[in-house]
């Protein structure tokens, strides 16, 4: 296969039909390694909405169990994209979704915000930082997957455009990043979790809290009350990643899919796991062990939405 191979053969598909397809091949060929920094980074800067991030912190999963919640993330999004939404791996992981956000009453403008960063991220970070940007029809079939996604997670009002989604985007955090001390504590632990991954686990904690500073605008620095870095920082660390950009263009193309399970950054799970065990389940005797076994065996319908 040639560099841009998959590029034009994505291209002869509909993005408005084709979307699953192309989604897939973008996040487990075209840019694994990108596309998971990205929706990192967007599900951290949800923090920055002191609704959603004191929440997270009076769960106290991402401060007390921070990696299974990064890795219970990563593997429940990673069955839907894998197996398409109307697979019953995807039914699935959408269902435990929405059973944690109904058991915690989440409002329907928080979740349509943290989808918006989740259409919007990945596009920007690769086109700042990958070994090529993204095409309008990617682009679109982005929208269009996450745009499928929502619907099924019954969220209401949704854009249907991506510059819709990216207005969203902005316009809520506009009104709503400010300071919350539960919100910081949960940056904190993010970012303390950022530094046992490979490579940054070799290098100092302060350097590894700059590298991070150095990707993240001054609005979502200033709502946490981090340190904004200085100009040259900023383009020591930023030139770093667009230098791996352009390396990588130089290496032939994946032929094998790499899917968010094979990440070693996920490490819960060394025996494997079933998706309907994945995540929380509030409201039993522990909000950590997985359902009674009848609950999973009478879990296959479509999700209902909420």
């Amino acid at each position: 296969m040639g560099r841009y191979d998959l590029r034009d053969e994505i291209a002869h598909l509909d993005p408005e039909t084709d979307y699953v397809r192309i989604s897939t091949l973008l996040a487990t060929r075209e840019f694994p390694w990108d596309i998971t920094q990205a929706l990192s980074f967007a599900l951290f800067r949800t923090y920055a909405v002191p609704s959603i991030g004191r929440l997270l912190f009076e769960t106290g999963e991402f401060t007390e169990r921070t990696q299974k919640r990064y890795d219970d993330t990563v593997l429940v999004l990673d069955a839907a994209l894998e197996h398409g939404l109307a697979s019953p791996e995807g039914r699935m992981a959408v269902r435990r979704m929405n059973q944690m956000h109904r058991a915690h009453g989440i409002p329907d403008d928080d979740l349509r915000y943290v989808l918006a960063t989740f259409v919007v991220s990945p596009v920007r970070w690769v086109d700042a930082y990958g070994w090529r940007r993204y095409t309008d029809g990617e682009r679109d079939a982005t929208t269009a997957y996450y745009l499928d996604l929502g619907r099924h997670m019954g969220i209401t009002q949704l854009p249907t455009t991506y510059a819709g989604f990216e207005a969203l985007m902005e316009d809520y955090e506009r009104e709503h990043f400010a300071f919350d001390e539960g919100a910081r504590a949960v940056a904190d632990a993010t970012l303390d979790l950022l530094g046992t991954f490979a490579p940054n686990r070799w290098a100092p904690r302060a350097v590894v809290r700059q590298l991070a500073f150095s990707l993240m605008d001054d609005h979502l620095l200033d709502a946490f009350h981090y340190p904004r870095p200085t100009r040259p920082v900023r383009a020591i660390f930023r030139s770093a990643l667009t230098t791996r950009g352009r390396l990588v263009r130089l290496l032939p193309p994946r032929t094998e899919p790499t899917l968010g399970r094979q990440n070693p950054t996920v490490r819960t799970y060394p025996d494997g796991y079933r998706v309907e065990d994945l995540g929380t389940f509030p409201g039993t005797a522990d909000s950590r062990c997985p359902v009674p076994q009848w609950r999973r065996e009478t879990s296959t319908g479509d999700p209902a939405p909420g």
